[in-house]
């Protein structure tokens, strides 16, 4: 899967906020993601970020600065 800093992406479950998108804000061993509704920041292991992942909504443009 080609994941990158700056995506959007849905989780299967939603956050208690009641948002499901989140933002990619950190990848490699671990993934760092952001929830679009409250800012929550979550940090897991890329296995179970995987598990997790619905789909990839928006792709981060190539090349821009985070």
């Amino acid at each position: 899967m080609m994941l990158s800093v700056g995506d959007i992406v849905q989780m299967k479950k939603k956050h208690p906020c009641g948002s499901d998108q989140w933002t990619v804000t950190r990848v490699g061993a671990d993934v760092k993601i952001k929830c679009q509704g409250c800012e929550h920041v979550v940090m897991m292991d890329r296995p179970d970020f995987e598990k997790r992942l619905k789909k990839i909504l928006v792709h981060a443009e190539e090349g821009e600065d985070a």
